[in-house]
């Protein structure tokens, strides 16, 4: 590897999976303003949409993330952006 070009400063940090709750603890410098306790010690929390717990690769079934509102969401969001190429009047 490349010397000077990996971060010194890593921690141990919570990763929740928000569509099944599962939560690992690994190193990383990923940023984060939420903590949680995991077996009596306080972690950094980052919040996950999918993990090895909920993605249908490792798990062999399809589990229904809970996506409830994100499309509505998105399209309200970018809404303002999008162009009718067959109304004239966009």
């Amino acid at each position: 590897m490349k010397k000077g070009i990996h971060p010194e400063s890593y921690r141990l940090v919570a990763f929740k999976d928000i569509s099944t709750g599962f939560t690992f603890i690994t190193r990383s410098t990923a940023p984060s303003k939420q903590t949680t306790e995991v077996d009596g010690k306080e972690y950094p929390l980052v919040k996950m949409d999918v993990s090895s717990d909920s993605h249908p690769f490792y798990t062999g079934s399809m589990k229904m993330a809970n996506a409830t509102g994100r499309i509505e969401k998105f399209n309200k969001k970018y809404k303002k952006f999008y162009v009718d190429k067959k109304d004239p009047k966009s």
